[in-house]
């Protein structure tokens, strides 16, 4: 079987933007995972908490490709937050598994040009339909997006920030 080099650097990028996040939290307490450093409510634990949900939910709609799904907003409430019961390290070694699955799941698509349905949402009343690469590319965006507050955060928090975590690895 040939290497798909497309696939391949759907699964590489992936995996450098989850690193890059990673490091951010290197070294992080769950307390302070919790506690908010700027006028925003997001935190270091609720924005791991929703990477790990996004990769989790999109990669399920590829797969389910449900023309009848609808978002579940009643788990708006929690997705960026660190429950009581959460630890980074029991969602860092989930988003492990997640990205096992992700790549697994990649690499098995019969193409990344199937069109999926979404769920629709408040926000967006009426179906839409994505390609599986364009679901797979806004899971990154979601991350690096999001890797860039988590920085920021913890630049406020202890003045580490991830270009210098990873410089001194």
């Amino acid at each position: 079987m040939a290497v798909d080099t497309e696939r391949e650097e759907l699964i590489t990028m992936l995996a450098s933007q989850r690193e890059l996040f990673r490091i951010t939290l290197r070294g992080i307490e769950d307390d302070q995972a919790r506690q908010r450093t700027t006028v925003s409510e997001l935190t270091l634990g609720g924005l791991l908490n929703h990477v790990v949900n996004v990769e989790r939910h999109w990669c399920t709609v590829i797969v389910e490709q449900d023309e009848t799904a609808k978002f579940d907003v009643s788990r708006m409430d929690s997705e960026y937050r660190l429950g009581p019961e959460q630890t980074v390290a029991e969602l860092l070694a989930g988003w492990e598994e997640v990205a096992l699955e992700t790549t697994k799941l990649i690499r098995d698509l019969d193409s990344l040009d199937t069109a999926i349905p979404l769920p629709t949402a408040p926000w967006a009343p009426e179906r839409q339909w994505w390609t599986v690469r364009f679901t797979l590319l806004h899971i990154l965006r979601e991350i690096a997006h999001h890797s860039g507050h988590a920085d920021i955060i913890r630049e406020s928090l202890d003045g580490a920030n991830t270009t210098y975590q990873r410089a001194s690895q």
